[in-house]
């Protein structure tokens, strides 16, 4: 039976692994960490993430996890609404939902550990790749250890040792950016409308939503050029001072709840090539995505169906490596046009924002004449949302 090792038990490789395993294709998932209770990982499932569980049958995994819709989008220029757009933005859509992602990564392995053909090795960081013939032929875990496969799957993230390994290299894009991320007590408004606020006030700017588990989620943009030392803000004033008024008195009320900010660096950009013989990469360590619009976990999940279509055939009928190696290129061609557009469509949004951040005369012009640009804007706003929503192509699970 061919065997598969998967590196990194995110969303990309612990719905991969449940999928192959449930084919009877023996899967070994890697996973360096020893919990999955990380600081930040991305909660938004847009509809073309959701649609993608429905297609691996995971939708009822979905429905017992922490997990709750969004009901609106509105942006705040100075304290004054520029437009608001309510959820599902489609007509007969479904809402984005924000997950538990420990959760659901739970859940996922729960379900594969039924399987006799699956195993998960847990606190044990892949520390290079085995070769045979110039093709990978494995990985090695420590010194004692190491797990051969007809085919390896990194899906370690942004920052994957499996694509340094390989020699792979990643391009950067100029939209890489730092993010401070914060938690605090929950507001019992979001209980009533869990709106997701994209908040500008001057040169500050801010995002701010009930996550899955109640608390409230906070992402303070910080720009590389930023004089701010945020070690040393006081953040509840500092938070206060920019926010309207019903949410600066939450911030004043709720002060020592504000856990210390988690300083996220955001890493944009692509691999030119996803693959060597024995080796493929998918989501973040092919592509990592930028945090606007929750792009990451949804374009992971679509990565999954379309090597699923692509691996399965070959992996059941026990192919050699020839034919392996051979749809590797072809997974990447299927799937980079996607990857592409939505980068550029996430760009766009980040543009904007990075206007705005560097004229405080432009937020002030643009909050004055609220009323006059919220039809244009938020039309605009919708076009790029759709997509991102929706996806860019088709992609459909035949296997």
């Amino acid at each position: 039976m061919a065997q598969v090792v998967i590196v990194g038990a995110g969303p990309t490789g612990a719905t991969l692994a449940l999928l192959l395993v449930k084919r009877g294709i023996e899967v070994k998932l890697i996973e360096a960490s020893r919990n999955f209770r990380r600081v930040f990982r991305g909660e938004g499932l847009m509809p073309s993430g959701i649609n993608a569980l429905e297609q691996m049958g995971l939708l009822p995994i979905l429905a017992r996890i922490p997990h709750r819709a969004l009901d609106a989008w509105e942006i705040l220029i100075n304290n004054r609404s520029l437009f608001r757009v309510d959820e599902p933005i489609e007509d007969g859509g479904c809402p984005t939902t924000l997950v538990s992602q420990p959760a659901l990564l739970q859940a996922l392995l729960e379900e594969a550990s039924t399987y006799p053909n699956f195993e998960f090795v847990q606190s044990e960081p892949v520390q290079d790749l085995l070769w045979r013939n110039q093709r990978v032929s494995g990985v090695k875990l420590g010194e004692e250890r190491s797990i051969s496969a007809d085919l390896v799957i990194g899906a370690d993230g942004r920052n994957s040792i499996v694509r340094q390994q390989a020699n792979l290299s990643l391009e950067q894009q100029s939209q890489s950016f730092n993010i401070l991320w914060f938690k605090l007590a929950n507001s019992p408004l979001f209980d009533i409308e869990n709106v997701f606020y994209s908040i500008v006030n001057g040169s500050h700017a801010f995002a701010v939503f009930q996550g899955s588990e109640g608390n409230l989620q906070l992402g303070w943009s910080l720009p590389e050029a930023s004089a701010i030392d945020w070690k040393q803000v006081d953040w509840p004033k500092m938070l206060a001072s920019v926010s309207p008024p019903w949410l600066a008195e939450h911030f004043r009320q709720n002060a020592e709840t504000i856990e210390r900010p988690v300083l996220l660096t955001v890493v944009v950009g692509r691999c030119p090539r996803w693959y060597v013989p024995g080796l493929l990469l998918l989501g973040d360590s092919a592509h990592p995505m930028s945090p606007i619009r929750a792009q990451g976990i949804n374009m992971a999940l679509r990565d999954v169906i379309v090597a699923a279509n692509y691996l399965v055939p070959l992996l059941r009928s026990q192919a050699g490596h020839i034919d392996i190696d051979a749809v590797l290129p072809q997974i990447q061609a299927e799937r980079e046009p996607e990857i592409v557009r939505v980068q550029q469509l996430q760009s766009q949004e980040a543009a904007q924002a990075e206007l705005l951040g560097k004229s405080s005369l432009l937020v002030s012009v643009v909050s004055k004449l609220a009323f006059l640009l919220r039809k244009p804007v938020r039309q605009s706003w919708l076009h790029r949302q759709i997509q991102l929503r929706q996806g860019v192509t088709q992609v459909e699970l035949i296997v």
